[in-house]
């Protein structure tokens, strides 16, 4: 007897199913009113939404919005968190002080712009910033920015390669600003964590092989690549002079001895912020009573505020951008994400785009007093973090211990040995250096592992610059694969069940001969079509070992199952028509289960031009599924079970 693979409507195999054996129940696939996007259909544009939300905001609501200090100011608890604020606050500020000045002199400024860059930027910040505990400030990754791509084109002892810093920091600022306002802060996750962890533990090595000249007593040529550096510590080792190295050793010592002990107790945390200013201390102790003359010392330090001044340089903005762009990348991925954890840790809620926003001010009001780009520093914010830090008031407190410093302490800053300074550096970089991540890739994902190491070497070889595009562009690479090669499972039947599910990850389910299920595992797009054309072709050809049914030797229903794709454009549903064809010639039934509303409706949208446009599709079988989906009436969902079970079980 010939065996009918006929499809029926859902109404026939219900009556069908009626008539004896296992009862059938037919789900008519409903959604809400409205239907599925028609083209005439008075759908809100995309900004609807954030206007009617401004006119419901309240003034205290548009107080927060513009000033994010507003929401932490009115619930300040001045019991609780003000003695938490100032203990935070006084602790990051004067492991601040010691730090800024080494960092400046790690982008090649003198060390009182380290100074300015952590006066100005943190009370902007503290208004303008949504984060409660994040430090900002000089850091050592964005430092070797400024000296790397400064260094190809000015002298660092002249005062055009100073202007240059202060504009960086106005440009910086502008990029951060745009960013926030234009909500492109998504654009930074594209960019994976193995990537950021290369990067930043070539760059740790660097600066630590930057910072070695103050150690061996002799110049090292200024460059981001690890050859040249390496090829001129060997060139000069004749000039090795053994003072500095003795004392910038055994300060880098004690800096990483106090750190230890600081993360292992806590009681003993203290330690961790009071080190660079032990180091600072003690070192200009030894210079006063010893004075050393092999001993390099910072030497004079203006007193004083900064003075407010336009930024200048103007005419070098063209050759200044890409590095602004990177810099402002640096900042997207240390600060927010630092920002970020915080806030979770916290119990609050931080708006990445805000946050941006608040530091493209501070860069800008910072760069008319002097300063060089801020960003968070993740050493400090955590500090800030564990000393109980509970809202922007710690910054403010840290801002008033830095213009302590420049207004009365300067004069003790003259004899700091130039080794302290390095050595500050240098302890904070080893915890940049990420080697556990490294091995735990290469445990885990091999993929994962390669994006660490290409993005490390490069790095290391090449220069920042290219380290980062190269990390980047690979990191794009394999997100484009993975779009374009999406997760494709053949389906099958629980036993007992009417659910179905990957065969791979559930061997005993049923599968049935001449059906094959399908689900697509990601939206269909122009670019992933193709692969998924060649694998429905591939489950045709090379049949799924099937446990259910009469062996009818070739595939007669393609079936699939359209639940996870939110998104069909309008090559993929050309190319599914085509494909549609293609079976069709060949006796072989296409159906789709379970259409995703917007996927179907932007489906039938796409095709829908015209009247006449509409009669062919409504009279094609493969689109038939999706113009009832369009209206409202979609029954395709129901058609698996029912189809299944009468026709192969």
């Amino acid at each position: 007897m010939e065996r009918s693979y006929a499809s029926r409507s859902s109404g026939e195999l219900a009556t069908a199913a009626s008539g004896g054996g296992r009862p059938v129940k037919v789900i008519p696939l409903r959604h809400p009113p409205g239907g599925f996007g028609l083209v005439s259909s008075s759908s809100p544009p995309w900004w609807w939404a954030a206007v009617e939300r401004a006119r419901g905001m309240r003034p205290v609501e548009w107080a927060e919005a513009a000033l994010p200090c507003v929401a932490w100011m009115r619930k300040y608890r001045w019991k609780e968190d003000l003695q938490a604020d100032l203990a935070a606050g006084i602790t990051v500020g004067v492991m601040l002080v010691p730090q800024a000045m080494s960092y400046a002199k790690l982008a090649g400024l003198h060390p009182i712009y380290g100074l300015y860059t952590g006066f100005v930027p943190l009370f902007v910040y503290a208004i303008f910033g949504s984060s409660r505990q994040l430090a900002v400030g000089p850091v050592a990754l964005v430092s070797l920015l400024v000296s790397n791509v400064l260094g190809g084109i000015v002298n660092s002892s002249s005062e055009l390669y100073t202007e240059l810093a202060i504009l960086l920091a106005f440009m910086v600022g502008i990029l951060e600003c745009l960013m926030g306002l234009l909500r492109l802060g998504w654009l930074i996750r594209f960019i994976s964590h193995s990537v950021i962890s290369g990067f930043t533990t070539a760059s740790a090595i660097v600066i630590g092989l930057s910072q070695i000249k103050y150690f061996l007593g002799y110049n090292v040529t200024r460059s981001s690549k690890i050859i040249p550096l390496i090829e001129s510590i060997i060139a000069g080792a004749d000039q090795f002079s053994w003072p500095p190295f003795v004392m910038g050793s055994a300060f880098l010592v004690v800096l990483l001895t106090m750190k230890h002990l600081g993360k292992s107790d806590k009681r003993l945390r203290f330690l961790r912020a009071s080190g660079p200013l032990t180091t600072v201390v003690l070192g200009t102790i030894f210079v006063k009573i010893f004075h050393p003359p092999a001993i390099p010392v910072v030497g004079e330090i203006p007193q004083g505020l900064p003075k407010f001044s336009i930024p200048r340089g103007f005419e070098h903005v063209l050759s200044l951008t890409p590095t602004a762009a990177l810099i402002t990348g640096v900042a997207i991925l240390e600060s927010v994400g630092i920002a970020k954890a915080l806030a979770a840790k916290n119990g609050y809620e931080l708006d990445s785009n805000k946050e941006l926003f608040g530091l493209g001010i501070a860069n800008i009001c910072g760069s008319f007093f002097s300063s060089y780009p801020a960003t968070g520093s993740f050493s400090r914010s955590a500090v800030n973090h564990e000393s109980g830090a509970k809202t922007g008031l710690s910054g403010i407190i840290m801002g008033i211990i830095i213009g302590s410093a420049l207004l009365f302490m300067t004069p003790l800053f003259t004899d700091i040995p130039q080794c302290a300074l390095a050595a500050i550096v240098i302890s904070a970089v080893t915890g940049l250096v990420d080697y556990e991540e490294a091995i735990f890739l290469w445990r885990i994902d091999k993929k994962d592992f390669f994006l660490w190491a290409i993005t490390f070497i490069t790095t290391l070889v090449f220069g920042i610059e290219i380290g980062v595009l190269v990390g980047v562009g690979f990191s794009l690479a394999f997100v484009i694969h993975e779009s374009a090669n999406p997760h494709i499972a053949v389906l099958g039947r629980l036993p007992g069940t009417t659910v179905y599910r990957n065969i791979l990850q559930y061997p005993e389910a049923f599968t049935y001969n001449g059906i094959v299920v399908v689900r697509i595992d990601a939206p269909i797009y122009f670019a992933n079509i193709s692969y998924i054309k060649d694998r429905l072709r591939e489950y045709e050809l090379n049949l799924p070992n099937s446990n259910r049914g009469l062996d009818v030797g070739r595939v007669y229903f393609v079936i699939l199952e359209m639940s996870p794709v939110t998104y069909i454009d309008s090559s993929a549903v050309q190319a599914l028509k085509d494909l549609h064809q293609e079976y069709k010639a060949r006796h072989i039934q296409i159906a789709i289960a379970n259409p995703n509303r917007q996927a179907s409706g932007d489906s039938a949208d796409s095709i829908s031009t015209s009247k006449e446009e509409q009669r062919r599709i409504k009279q094609d079988g493969f689109f038939k599924n999706l113009w009832k989906a369009k209206n409202g009436n979609a029954d395709s969902s129901a058609e698996v079970q029912p189809l299944l079970q009468q026709n192969l079980v």
